[in-house]
């Protein structure tokens, strides 16, 4: 009887928490993502098991040899990441606080992440064997930053846990050390394994489109993006990415019926190129000026010199 009673109480505890956690974890935007969620387990704790799992993959691939931290290929790669970054307070102004971080591992893997808190994993599998542009890897890294933004593992871990299949539930009814190592383990099965929802894949397009044409990247690339992952996928043993990510006729629709709604965005947006370009173009006339000086010192020489 006094079991049942303290399950009863405990299941009413859960219900009044989930009606106390449904909020919205992002500003709308211009795309006006504004659906509420449920997101009763804490931030914090969501953020320590995906920084202890993200510090995991590195270490072994460092311990591998494929932790890429230097070079054209990782200097690309973060280069597109911190223009995104910059984008993120228009969905959410703690985000730009973040510790980001990236990870590039080099490994024939067609996967792409990134974790609560910031934590973006590439695999130069995807870039190389898509043969992927800027744009194009803007858009699969802004779908990404989206998820993060939008804490859609956060709310997939939270809905287990109002329905009972969380272990963290168990853990109320009948403490158990050994259940806390479940909990941790568990919490990358809803993070990164478990297929998105269409919903939040469709609020991940949406998102990651408006952040990559803000930071001047052609939203035009998520169809071809899609495209490529769709024709990869025909094959046995599609892309690891795909598993989460479905490319289909739908979704490249959906995405094509966004354009209208995020291209004056990318339109109005400083091209990162040409902000490159405009510092090469810098280079060669801030190289000009100290001969300037020096003639411009030596006249003055000849003019004090006929004076006298």
């Amino acid at each position: 009887m006094l079991n049942t009673m303290h399950t009863k109480l405990c299941l009413a505890a859960i219900a009044v928490a989930a009606l106390a956690g449904c909020a919205t974890s992002t500003k709308p935007g211009a795309v006006g993502v504004t659906r509420s969620q449920l997101l009763i387990v804490p931030a914090s704790e969501v953020d320590a098991m995906a920084l202890t799992d993200f510090s995991n993959q590195n270490q072994k691939a460092k311990s591998a040899g494929r932790l890429l931290t230097s070079g054209a290929e990782y200097n690309r790669v973060a280069r597109i990441a911190k223009a995104l970054q910059v984008q993120v307070p228009v969905f959410r102004e703690d985000a730009k606080d973040w510790k980001w971080e990236l990870a590039l591992i080099d490994a024939p893997v067609l996967n792409a992440t990134c974790a609560p808190g910031g934590k973006i994993t590439f695999y130069t599998g995807l870039i190389r064997k898509l043969k992927l542009t800027d744009d194009e890897i803007a858009m699969v890294m802004g779908h990404e930053i989206a998820h993060a933004l939008r804490e859609h593992g956060r709310e997939r871990m939270s809905q287990a846990k109002a329905a009972g299949g969380l272990t963290a539930i168990a853990s109320v009814l009948a403490p158990a050390k050994g259940l806390e190592v479940a909990v941790a383990s568990e919490a990358s099965h809803y993070l990164f394994t478990l297929p998105n929802s269409r919903q939040h894949e469709s609020e991940a397009d949406t998102m990651g489109l408006e952040l990559a044409a803000r930071a001047g990247y052609n939203p035009r690339a998520a169809m071809s993006v899609w495209e490529k992952m769709a024709a990869e996928s025909g094959g046995a043993g599609g892309p690891e990415f795909l598993s989460t990510h479905p490319a289909d006729a739908t979704r490249i629709a959906s995405l094509t019926a966004m354009q209208p709604r995020v291209l004056p965005l990318y339109e109005a947006a400083a091209r990162p190129e040409a902000a490159a370009g405009a510092d090469a173009a810098k280079a060669p006339e801030a190289a000009k000026r100290p001969e300037a000086g020096k003639r411009k010192k030596a006249a003055k020489r000849k003019e004090a010199a006929k004076a006298q």
